[in-house]
């Protein structure tokens, strides 16, 4: 495995990660998040802000895994390729993980749908991402 191509997606995958993150429930669902009856399934945002050091941290482990799994088994078929993987990787974590939630919290229904939504759009992009770090040097 090239670790200099390994350790610049890995980098990228976590940036895109954390955009994506960031534009998802602080600027489009902020207002949703907001509603009485979602508000009650979330910490108070102080407590939450205390642990947002924890989310850094599972975003780092999340983006090398994403970009390991990818390096390891990418056969050099560019953008496509990524688009396939960030979908495979997307509803494996966020349809699963987000349906989870939505038994364990009171959070509504609606809720689940868009992050699933959000989170294949972002392993989408993780994965072209990671496709456009590892594409064939041109002829």
């Amino acid at each position: 495995m090239n670790r200099k191509k390994f350790w610049l997606a890995a980098l990228f995958v976590y940036l895109v990660y954390g955009a994506t993150t960031f534009i998802t429930h602080s600027v489009i669902l902020r207002g949703y998040y907001m509603r009485p009856d979602v508000q009650t399934a979330w910490r108070p945002g102080a407590e939450m802000n205390a642990h947002s050091w924890v989310r850094f941290l599972t975003m780092a482990v999340f983006a090398f895994f994403f970009t390991f799994i990818f390096a390891k088994g990418h056969e050099r078929k560019g953008l496509m390729e990524g688009i396939r993987f960030g979908i495979y990787i997307g509803l494996f974590t966020f349809f699963v993980s987000s349906f989870e939630q939505f038994i364990i919290y009171p959070i509504p229904y609606a809720v689940v749908w868009y992050w699933i939504i959000a989170g294949l759009i972002q392993s989408v992009l993780m994965g072209i991402t990671a496709a456009l770090v590892y594409k064939p040097k041109a002829a």
